[in-house]
């Protein structure tokens, strides 16, 4: 998709929506007083009339409201200054900014069927294929102040509500406990009185739950501040207003003063509701809706209802927090630029990697990731070199939210603490390790050669008799230590720390070399070049003595054309071994041409009883 920039002008006239339903956060100034919508001068900035614009919502389409002038605490950066390249910007510049988010909103024109309140879900699913159905948008909108509230009931008086002469009176006395004895139902409260002058031949009933029954509801306390700012859920109605649009001159009595200021000039007609109409549907008339529409209208239309069954325009006001992520991206980055819409979640950090064509709007892009991704993404990193280091530990730079690096992951039940500047952690690997773990069994005794934090090595142990874990970053086997008391599996499982050679030599030398059945090799750079060591593993035991061969799972990467006979061929040159049975499986391509494989063989006894390439 090619997405223009088009720039503002500084004189335009826009089309705007009175500034405490666009932006309700925000207090109205003395310069902007409150106009309404029919009084404003319209003129389209950002009116895109392409008739190859797919269905639905877009940036693209709609008009855009003028800016409210406010005096930002921080720098905003905004579509014009992505003509000059960031790098040719001042470093104070290009170092610290804020999305100018109310330059999303945006307004589109619909039209909507206003009906009674009681007919609105009848007449959703009959018209379910004629209605807007924009993704988080409901077909169904309230008109402001259009519900009985109790302070105005007895201000009403008896007036008709849906041809009913007495609605208001039957509500009057449901309220207010007057409806004893002409058939109406009591009021809660009312009800819980008169089980409290109920009496038997024992005199006044006891009720063992009046007490309770007659307690009012607790209201849920607000733990926004507790939770904080970045845990605060934007609810569906947060995403869009909708607002009628009424003429001044509408014939009908002042309710201003009883209803708000959304009833200048209109008579109130009860409880309605707005039934929002399929965007083609937006400047036509009563008479150009498709029959279907005017046939179920003529249906269900009566006399009495005729006044609050009508056709009327609306304005669809879309905010920031409504579009996604990959829209906003699409917006504000430059014509041709791929826009990066997939990164790694490792519990509370965003994990991105970045192209070099991205890396100067590299905190634009994690300021859009943290917004659209909160609560649950709270940090936003960018791994700005590739893993070198005998430790496997990135090199991350943090562009969003708090520094740090810290967090929890939960992985198929299991808790793991990992710290993403001294450790290493893939999340994306998640099925192949439950792919691994589902062929082991109860009688299985895991070596982990390569256990990192134990994503492997602890997910083994709830299933296996026993769990052996090394790796050579020794913060990895302190984090190791710690999940292991965290999933309470630290009994079985023992953790070393030492080079993978070593280990491999040291476990097969000792006792516990014929109890180990499986053995697994995660390094995917480097494991094959430590099969060798397992070459003359076996070679100070007795031939004769049955001894179980272990199964090895070997991970490795592979550019070739042929990437399974290329780590096949790896895995026979590293055991010096023509006869290996091998089996292959691809985990996942990790770049363009390159696979990361799972080579399963089990351990052949001509390697294992060998004499060793190199004394030691």
């Amino acid at each position: 998709m090619v997405i223009k920039l088009f720039l503002r002008p500084h004189s335009s006239t826009l089309s705007i929506l009175s500034p405490n339903i666009l932006f309700p956060k925000v207090s109205s100034s003395p310069k902007f007083p409150m106009l309404s919508l029919c009084s404003m001068t319209t003129t389209i900035l950002n009116q895109f009339p392409d008739p190859n614009l797919s269905y639905g919502p877009s940036l693209r389409k709609g008009t855009v409201p003028p800016i409210l002038q406010s005096q930002p605490t921080l720098k905003t950066f905004t579509k014009p200054s992505l003509q000059y390249h960031p790098k040719e910007l001042p470093e104070e510049d290009n170092d610290d900014y804020s999305l100018n988010e109310e330059s999303f909103v945006r307004v589109f024109d619909i039209a909507a069927l206003r009906l009674p309140a009681k007919d609105c879900f009848v007449f959703e699913s009959r018209l379910r294929g004629h209605l807007l159905n924009w993704p988080r948008i409901r077909n169904i909108a309230r008109v402001p102040g259009d519900d009985v509230v109790d302070d105005f009931v007895e201000l009403l008086g008896n007036k008709r509500v849906d041809g009913d002469e007495d609605a208001l009176v039957s509500l009057h006395r449901r309220i207010y406990g007057k409806a004893e004895g002409d058939g109406d139902p009591l009021s809660p409260v009312l009800y819980r009185e008169e089980l409290v002058k109920t009496f038997n031949s024992r005199g006044f009933v006891n009720f063992r739950n009046l007490e309770r029954m007659s307690r009012p509801k607790k209201k849920k306390k607000k733990r926004d501040e507790a939770r904080g700012e970045g845990k605060k859920r934007v609810s569906r109605d947060e995403l869009a207003v909708v607002e009628v649009v009424e003429d001044e001159e509408q014939e009908g009595e002042d309710m201003r003063g009883l209803l708000g200021d959304e009833f200048r000039g209109k008579k109130w007609r009860g409880s309605t509701r707005l039934l929002l109409l399929d965007e083609r549907y937006a400047n036509k008339s009563s008479d150009e809706l498709p029959e279907a529409i005017k046939a179920v209208m003529k249906e269900n239309t009566r006399e009495s209802i005729a006044s609050t069954f009508e056709v009327v325009r609306c304005k669809l006001t879309l905010f920031y927090d409504y579009w996604q992520m990959n829209e906003i991206l699409e917006d504000l980055l430059p014509e041709g630029m791929i826009i990066p819409s997939a990164f790694e979640t490792v519990g509370h950090i965003a994990h991105l990697n970045l192209r070099d064509e991205h890396i100067p709007y590299k905190k634009l892009i994690a300021k859009v990731v943290l917004d659209k991704n909160k609560p649950k993404i709270q940090t936003v990193v960018n791994k700005i070199d590739a893993i070198h280091n005998d430790y496997r530990t990135m090199q991350l730079e943090v562009l969003a939210g708090n520094r740090s690096l810290v967090t929890t992951v939960v992985e198929n039940g299991l808790r793991f603490h990992v710290d993403l500047a001294t450790v290493y952690w893939n999340s994306r690997l998640a099925t192949e390790r439950q792919r691994l773990l589902n062929g082991f069994t109860r009688s299985d005794v895991v070596c982990d050669v390569f256990c990192g934090v134990g994503p492997i090595a602890i997910a083994a142990a709830k299933i296996v008799k026993r769990v052996y874990a090394n790796d050579l970053n020794p913060c990895a086997i302190e984090y190791l230590e710690r999940n292991c008391v965290l999933n309470k599996l630290e009994r079985k499982i023992e953790t070393f720390n030492m080079d993978g050679r070593r280990f491999i030599i040291a476990m097969f030398s000792s006792e516990k070399a014929h109890s180990i059945t499986q053995v697994v090799m995660n390094l995917p750079k480097d494991a094959a070049e430590y099969l060798d060591a397992f070459r003359g593993i076996l070679r100070e035991r007795p031939r004769d003595k049955e001894f179980t061969m272990p199964r090895i799972h070997l991970y490795g990467f592979s550019k070739a054309r042929d990437p399974e006979f290329d780590f096949h061929e790896r895995i026979r040159i590293a055991l010096s071994e023509v006869a290996v049975d091998v089996g292959m499986h691809r985990v996942r391509l990790v770049a363009p041409g390159k696979w990361m494989l799972c080579a399963s063989f089990i351990l052949p006894k001509s390697v294992a009883f060998a004499r060793p390439v190199l004394d030691t």
